[in-house]
């Protein structure tokens, strides 16, 4: 049985090489649908044998079943341009592909964020469904944190899945406008509703589970950095859902 690769990309040059050496050995064929990076993506992934497709953007959902349906093997390895495979887990992938059974595995992704891997806050134990046979599922069209549905069974395998989520402060706050507009987006979808209070209790509830209650703290100075972010991050996911809710009053149209 042969494996085929799947990834999305934009402008991923920092971490895509590490991504694409760790898999080199196991895949049969990577396939990677980028959304026109202007950095040097597609030159990496071309020196590592990539097919790469230039598509625009359709949300992350319908962007990596784009991937998957590219791919021209019974088996798909769906990453993200960030996670690296464990050389544990490429001997417990070999091992899966040749017992050959019609499962949805879900793999255990360790957040490495600003250089340390982060093991507590809620950051551990996040086990996604990233190895399955194709034609066994899709992905969800949510804006963001999609989801896998399939009617198959699904195992959790504990082999390690890097997921170099933030690789510095300047690549957080890179990201932060994009998904936190996101997140507000899918929470009106959702017919959510923020409020004064979600405002100002969201993100003092998601510090306190995040640092105290999910043990934040015993990351020492990475797990009070992220929680404080967390905080931030929920306080402006809440501003900008109230705002979307109001369009008229809080945005101008030309």
């Amino acid at each position: 049985m042969k494996l085929s690769v799947a990834l999305i990309t934009y402008n991923e040059e920092k971490i895509l090489g590490k991504t694409l050496e760790a898999v080199k050995s196991i895949a049969d064929e990577i396939i990677l649908v980028d959304s026109h990076s202007t950095d040097k993506t597609i030159a990496i992934a071309e020196s590592y044998g990539a097919k790469v497709y230039s598509e625009d953007w359709k949300g992350f959902g319908a962007q990596k079943n784009s991937a998957i349906d590219k791919c021209q093997n019974e088996w798909v390895l769906l990453l993200d341009a960030d996670e690296v495979v464990s050389e544990e887990l490429k001997i417990k992938i070999k091992e899966i592909i040749k017992e050959n059974r019609d499962i949805v595995y879900e793999i255990n992704r360790c957040s490495v964020c600003f250089g340390k891997e982060i093991k507590y806050g809620g950051w551990s134990n996040d086990y996604v469904p990233r190895l399955f046979k194709k034609g066994a599922g899709y992905l969800d069209n949510a804006i963001i944190h999609e989801s896998f549905v399939t009617s198959k069974e699904r195992i959790k395998i504990k082999e390690k899945l890097y997921h170099y989520t933030y690789l510095s402060v300047e690549d957080y706050f890179s990201k932060f406008n994009r998904y936190t507009s996101a997140g507000a987006l899918r929470r009106k979808e959702k017919n959510k509703r923020a409020s004064i209070a979600s405002i100002i209790f969201n993100p003092l509830f998601k510090f306190i589970k995040m640092y105290i209650i999910n043990l934040g703290f015993l990351d020492g100075f990475h797990g009070f950095i992220l929680a404080n972010f967390a905080f931030f991050y929920n306080f402006v996911i809440q501003v900008k859902l109230y705002m979307l809710q109001d369009e008229k009053r809080y945005f101008y149209k030309k």
